[in-house]
């Protein structure tokens, strides 16, 4: 028998029983669904109601409730519209997502609820974000990240709760313990009989519980919001079983029919049926039943209207707006006449500088950012200027700072994450590829995210610290692809990335830092990104190129304009969105290309652009599209071979290919 709670009036006890009542209903009705082939899939939280209805009771309505597969209830619980919520699963076109994204892989904004995506434990760094946003406003609001077993072997679990502790941050992490992770038994995932047993490691308040419970679920929670908002997280075990298979198709052949039974007695409706019947609450069959059917009244109608409702309809321009949020350059900070002579570095640490003062919604985060200013001294005396909850020193993580990030994104702030080296952003891919490229287009709104990320080789650095990773992004839709070659470029170019409402990656060459200087005015001017400049004019042929290659291409075209060859060369700026137009342009009036890259050959960014220049002005070309790049091989660390594993060490020899056609 379940314990009775404290404080609970009769009225609060039939609304609690109807609030897990409900999505037992709605799964029961989702299963014949399934069964006619009008749902595609079904992940059922039979069994666990408990947690999902008991978590969201006790919270406020201004808490974060970050859900997973198995969370109807949070959902209904919370009040979420029901025809909506009953188009989402069905994919219907008033669903959250209009069709963009599959069962609950949807969040609800004004409902405070931030919601899942296939990769397991990915939003759990979002819930600090959420939480650190709470902290530096002092508002006083929890995130409440939810996870299954299985997900808590994930790295990105570990990352997120070690640095919710380090930061003290007001999170409560629910573990839904169901004994499982599809097939495999927890005693194949961890050691630990009970995985509680971490949060000691994690420096964290730890609180195992019985998760059919419900009273013990919202006692639970309830201190968890309360130590959250004084002292920090809260790592609960909720243990449960889920009495259908990960989903419908994978049945339940793997589990033990004693299990069945044993959990079958510890039903959470069950046992609250039981206690109200205890409790003289309800008299007997007759009043549940009428209670059943209140329920059913609740749901069905607003379920039989979105089985009904338009499935979504395919329009290009509506699916492409979605991808990015058009930027409002209207609003430009006032400017001064003074100048003054800068480097790379500079730059970029002089437009960190001014958005910072601008505005206190910029938070940056990063390793050894702080008092030691970066490994390259970018946020040099930022600590001294805007503080420590602004400069904000992380572990050494990368996809946990992103999806922080994330969470401080959605809450209106501006963050930056510094990746120490552009190589080490390959630890970060499945947040900026999944979780913050593909939000927008989801369901989020507008992500105000910039990620610096310092990359090149040409110093020695070897293969770990070398890379230039810029063209993995490319085919990821949503992120804006940014990599300057210039001063003046690198000033204005990262100031608008910092103001863009999309996500933006910002490529710095770490050997143009202290390389070279230019004077440029002392205040910033955002522009749009996403256009080329034609750096040198010429008629002969086009070198195409970005970053460290514009000043390859330049040195180069010096060479030749003594030879009487006029080389025009195009800076991208920008890989994403790409200047086509200008491309074009060059093109046409050029008639040769030769496109240039940092990268290793197959398939860089110049891979791409080599098929559009193919595809689309295939007439104006006089001889083939040529590519210049790196060697397909890993960056060498000594200067000797490095030298010739980098692209301009073969642009010559291209070139006069090229020219001789």
């Amino acid at each position: 028998m379940i314990q009775p709670h404290k404080n609970l009036t009769d009225p609060q006890a039939l609304t609690l029983y109807k609030n897990l009542l409900l999505p037992r209903r709605i799964e029961e009705r989702m299963l014949k669904l399934l069964r006619q082939n009008k749902i595609s899939k079904w992940f059922s939280g039979m069994g666990q109601e408990a947690i999902s209805v008991g978590v969201t009771s006790a919270l406020s309505a201004d808490d974060y409730l970050l859900p997973m597969h198995r969370n109807l209830g949070l959902f209904t619980t919370r009040g979420v519209d029901l025809y909506t919520l009953f188009c989402q699963l069905l994919g219907k076109a008033d669903g959250f997502t209009g069709g963009r994204d599959r069962s609950f892989h949807f969040g609800v904004p004004e409902k405070r609820i931030v919601g899942m995506i296939s990769h397991l434990a990915a939003t759990m760094p979002v819930a600090d974000g959420l939480a650190l946003a709470s902290k530096l406003r002092d508002e006083n609001f929890v995130a409440a990240s939810f996870c299954g077993d299985g997900g808590t072997s994930e790295g990105e679990f570990h990352e997120a709760l070690n640095l919710a502790a380090v930061w003290e941050l007001p999170v409560i992490f629910v573990i839904e313990n169901n004994g499982y992770g599809l097939s495999t038994p927890t005693n194949e995932q961890f050691v630990p009989e009970d995985l509680v047993d971490r949060a000691q490691g994690y420096g964290m308040r730890g609180v195992k519980i019985d998760g059919n419970d419900i009273f013990a679920v919202m006692d639970a929670a309830s201190k968890a919001k309360e130590h959250a908002l004084n002292e920090g997280p809260t790592f609960i075990e909720a243990k449960t079983f889920r009495m259908r298979g990960h989903e419908e198709a994978s049945g339940t052949f793997y589990v033990p029919d004693e299990k069945f039974e044993r959990w079958s007695e510890k039903d959470p409706i069950d046992r609250f049926t039981e206690w109200l019947k205890s409790e003289k609450i309800v008299s007997g069959e007759d009043e549940l039943t009428s209670l059943q059917d209140e329920v059913d009244d609740r749901f069905m109608p607003e379920l039989e209207k979105a089985l009904e409702a338009d499935e979504p309809e395919f329009d290009l321009q509506e699916q492409t707006n979605r991808i990015f949020t058009p930027v409002d350059y209207s609003n430009t900070p006032p400017t001064n006449d003074s100048k003054s002579e800068k480097r790379f570095v500079d730059a970029i640490q002089f437009s960190l500088q001014q958005a910072f003062e601008e505005n206190e919604d910029f938070v940056i985060m990063g390793q050894d950012i702080a008092e030691y200013g970066g490994v390259f001294k970018v946020t040099e005396g930022f600590t001294e200027k805007f503080g420590k909850e602004r400069i904000r020193n992380t572990p050494i993580i990368e996809a946990g700072a992103l999806g922080c990030a994330l969470g401080l994104a959605l809450e209106g702030f501006k963050p930056v994450v510094e990746m120490q080296f552009a190589d080490f952003i390959s630890c970060g891919f499945n947040q900026i590829t999944n979780n913050i490229a593909k939000g927008q287009y989801r369901w989020m709104p507008p992500l105000n995210i910039t990620i610096r990320a310092p990359h090149g080789a040409g110093v020695g650095a070897g293969p770990f610290h070398s890379q230039s990773p810029e063209g993995w992004f490319m085919q990821h839709s949503g992120l804006k692809i940014v990599v300057p070659s210039t001063v003046e470029d690198a000033q204005n170019l990262l100031y608008s990335a910092l103001h863009d409402p999309n996500p933006v990656l910002f490529f710095e060459h770490k050997k143009l830092y202290r390389s070279i200087r230019e004077v440029t005015p002392d205040s910033c001017m955002p522009e749009e990104l996403g256009k080329a400049n034609i750096i040198s004019k010429g008629t002969d042929v086009s070198i195409i190129t970005y970053g460290m290659g514009v000043h390859w291409a330049q040195e180069i075209a010096d060479k030749y304009d003594g030879k009487g060859i006029n080389i025009e060369i195009v800076d991208l700026r920008c890989l994403a969105p790409l200047d086509m137009e200008t491309i074009k342009k060059s093109v046409a009036k050029t008639n040769k290309v030769l496109l240039l890259q940092e990268p290793s050959t197959t398939l860089g960014p110049m891979s791409e652009i080599s098929s559009l220049i193919t595809e689309e002005c295939f007439e104006e070309l006089d001889a083939p599209v040529m590519r210049c790049s790196s060697l397909d091989m890993p960056v060498p660390f000594s200067p000797k071979l490095e030298k010739h594993y980098l692209a301009d060490d073969r642009l010559q020899n291209v070139l006069d290919d090229l020219l001789a056609y």
